[in-house]
């Protein structure tokens, strides 16, 4: 007689996936204890029951709807019944080593060789579907693990799985190396890559089964160091890297070339602009020396008008101021003169004369008028008595208003000199006043000609001014 179990616990190994509980008979008090990492199914009369979680469970109807449904059909509440208790580790199962069980044939895309490659590693394995798991891959045994050590095992995961890894393998790790470009010499450096392109390829089969994978890792890449055609591909690798190398060596030292001559440029261009704002700043400084320079002539020139215009304005102009200078030199030399001595008064006037030409003290213009004369020389030509333009009457020398009615003398004008209308200035015959610029040519109405000053008929046409 089978004996009835009143505790009912997992007692299997953490390699193991499903662990089948040796008893088979359970009265409805049994206590269930299923850890945290666990889950429990029962099975009664070849079918799959209820599954339980982690926890201390009394088996009894109301905790097993469907096994109380079943019990109080055929035997009474406490009578002892026949059931199978099946346990699944739903830990994650560490390092799972996995390998192809032959070579893969690799062909080079550069090179065209054809290699022969193997892989192995390790993954990580875990329950997803502990239903699925139970009801495809294990049946009626007594429970299934990785390896072949379970006790009463006819199968084990690793033997039910290596033809889905193997095949998965050859199929997909020749097409992920030439699809992402992995040079087979540098392949260590692409094997995260290359795990994650083959767990994706065989989770598939592992979830049909109610089993997945977190994990999935390759530890090495089994190259043929012995084959000839993989000696060579070495070879030229190692060629081709040098060739880089100098290639690479090229560049860096044209990028500096490149760089040496911008900063050249640079500089260069600095230098210019500075230059450039010397000469700017030299420009500048002589465009303002000449508004200087431009401003302080026509400062002169407005003061040299105004004083014109204010000797107008008194009446003389330039010429009495030189006139009063001549007449006082004259008085004082007549005051100076003796009567006794060669000459007489004319040639002490004279000397006189000759003496304040020489000494500068008069104008150029008195000067002028005694080159003329010499100490011998005693001929004087008497200047005409002038006459008072309004009541006629006889003016003294050099007087500027009339004695008997007022009348302002305008001065006498010499042949070749002209009273400036704009100014009043007595001024050289010419186009322009010398004092203010005045244009003193006048043009003719009929022909357009300059005609001369003073003039009544023009000389070009003979129309009548």
């Amino acid at each position: 007689m089978a004996q009835i179990a009143d505790i009912i616990k997992y007692e299997g190994d953490n390699s193991t996936f499903i662990w089948k509980h040796p008893c088979e008979d359970f009265n409805s008090m049994t206590q269930l204890i299923v850890h945290e990492s666990q889950e429990a199914i029962f099975f009664m009369n070849g079918e799959a029951l209820d599954l339980f979680g982690a926890g201390r469970h009394t088996l009894e109807t109301q905790n097993i709807p469907k096994l109380g449904k079943l019990i109080n059909k055929t035997i009474g509440g406490d009578t002892p019944f026949h059931c199978e208790v099946y346990f699944i580790n739903k830990t994650v199962q560490m390092a799972v080593k996995w390998g192809t069980d032959s070579k893969v044939r690799f062909l080079d895309p550069n090179l065209g060789i054809p290699l022969e490659i193997g892989a192995c590693g390790e993954m990580n394995l875990a329950v997803a579907d502990s239903r699925k798991l139970l009801l495809k891959l294990v049946g009626t045994m007594h429970g299934i693990a990785w390896g072949e050590n379970g006790v009463g095992f006819t199968k084990s995961i690793q033997n039910a799985f290596r033809p889905l890894i193997s095949t998965a393998v050859k199929a997909h790790l020749s097409n992920a190396i030439k699809s992402n470009n992995i040079d087979i010499l540098e392949i260590d450096e692409s094997l995260e890559k290359l795990s994650e392109i083959m767990r994706q390829s065989i989770i598939g089969g592992f979830e049909e089964y109610g089993l997945t994978i977190p994990q999935f890792y390759i530890t090495n890449i089994a190259l043929p160091e012995n084959d000839p055609n993989f000696k060579r591909m070495k070879e030229l690798h190692t060629i081709s890297f040098q060739t880089r190398i100098i290639q690479a060596e090229a560049l860096v030292k044209s990028a500096q070339a490149d760089a040496e001559a911008e900063v050249t440029a640079a500089r260069r261009k600095v230098e210019m602009e500075r230059q450039l704002t010397e000469t700017e700043v030299a420009k500048r400084e002589a465009e303002r020396d000449l508004i200087r320079a431009q401003a302080d002539a026509q400062a002169t020139k407005m003061a040299g008008l105004a004083e014109a215009e204010i000797m107008a304005a008194k009446g003389y102009n330039q010429k009495d101021v030189l006139q009063t200078e001549v007449q006082k030199a004259y008085a004082e030399g007549l005051g100076n003169m003796t009567i006794s001595g060669g000459g007489g008064v004319a040639g002490d006037m004279i000397g006189l004369g000759v003496g304040m030409a020489a000494a500068g003290v008069v104008a150029p213009q008195m000067s002028e008028i005694f080159k003329g004369f010499s100490p011998t020389t005693s001929t004087e030509t008497p200047a005409p008595e002038a006459k008072c333009a309004k009541c006629g009457a006889t003016l003294p020398k050099n007087a500027k208003f009339c004695l008997e009615c007022g009348e302002k003398v305008a001065p006498a004008v010499p042949a070749d000199m002209i009273v400036c209308p704009e100014c009043g200035n007595t001024v050289a015959k010419g186009k322009f006043c010398p004092e203010c610029g005045h244009k003193f040519i006048t043009v003719c109405p009929k022909c357009g000609k300059d005609v001369v000053p003073g003039a009544k008929f023009c000389l070009e046409c003979g129309e009548k001014l």
